[in-house]
């Protein structure tokens, strides 16, 4: 059912787009990518007045960006500068020394799982629930969206959705080439060994015979933080945003070592991914909203809301251009 509403959220976009010139946007996103790094200090307008009939994105438009996203993200390795891969580099050298903790951390958290078993049930909902919650989340604000003509929310929303599918994507190939085998590979009177198998290595089942995959990197921290950025980032003056967002996503990812279906550093780099996916998402749509409206319409007014003292204040903006 979720599923059907999603596809009709899509369907419900303007078709307007298809009187583009694809190949034109395209080339020119590729040459705006080239000049401010997805993951680099780009400053975006996210005031309410600047999305609008001119940005918002239609059924093309919406594929184009989810395609340019994409490719853009596989092909990063290829364009990256020196400093990127130092930065590369670090980050690799944190994890290859956190993954001497994989195996204490595993073994802490069954213990704590088997010795709370109301914490253990949490866990156990939140972690099995994750995807599938995940999906009908965003396909109910974006159906509200909708129904509320909230452009920027609809906007946010897509993205998020982009986010989503760009980061399963990434992830899916990651797993596939590293082979790693879950913490619930093993008989749970055995020690388990963090292996890397390689991509055909079977990793299909676990020990009690459930179907199964890679570990590595962790797909449900991945998603999660991939979508939680894109609303971070898109309402980052909303203060509440970000913290139930980030919070949401990191209860996820925390399951899924609880629930030893992950190692730590499964879920540290699925984070990294989503997070940086999330980054990538929300960069390539202001990217494209600068070629459609390159200015806030003037004099326009927009409704915000701001954090001050322990109060939440409703607040009127007046744009002079």
């Amino acid at each position: 059912m979720t599923k059907i509403a999603f596809i009709l959220l899509l369907a419900g976009m303007s078709l307007n787009g298809f009187s583009q010139k694809p190949d034109t946007l395209i080339k020119k996103l590729d040459s705006l990518s080239k000049k401010t790094d997805s993951a680099g200090g780009q400053k975006n307008n996210t005031e309410p007045a600047a999305y609008n009939q001119d940005t918002k994105l239609n059924f093309s438009s919406y594929f184009i960006l989810l395609g340019s996203s994409i490719k853009q993200e596989f092909t990063k390795p290829f364009h990256m500068t020196r400093r990127d891969w130092g930065k590369f580099a670090a980050f690799a050298g944190g994890i290859g020394v956190l993954t001497f903790a994989d195996e204490p951390i595993q073994r802490a958290a069954l213990k704590f799982k088997n010795n709370n078993p109301s914490a253990s049930k949490i866990s156990g909902y939140i972690s099995n629930s994750g995807g599938p919650t995940e999906f009908i989340g965003l396909t109910t604000i974006g159906v509200y969206s909708f129904l509320s003509k909230n452009v920027k929310l609809q906007t946010t929303t897509l993205l998020a959705s982009q986010a989503y599918i760009t980061g399963a994507l990434i992830e899916g190939t990651l797993k596939f080439l590293s082979g790693r085998t879950r913490p619930s590979f093993y008989d749970p009177n055995v020690e388990a060994e963090p292996t890397f198998k390689g991509p055909f290595g079977n990793t299909s089942h676990d020990f009690n015979g459930n179907r199964s995959n890679s570990s590595f990197p962790s797909g449900h921290a991945t998603v999660a933080f991939a979508a939680a950025t894109v609303y971070s980032m898109e309402y980052r003056k909303t203060v509440w945003v970000p913290i139930l967002a980030y919070s949401a996503a990191s209860l996820i990812s925390l399951s899924r070592i609880t629930e030893n279906k992950h190692w730590t550093t499964d879920v540290l780099v699925g984070a990294m991914l989503g997070y940086l996916t999330g980054r990538h998402i929300v960069d390539n749509y202001h990217r494209y909203a600068k070629l459609k409206a390159p200015q806030i319409p003037k004099n326009s007014v927009s409704w915000n809301l701001d954090y001050q003292n322990g109060q939440v204040r409703p607040g009127l903006v007046y744009h002079i251009r």
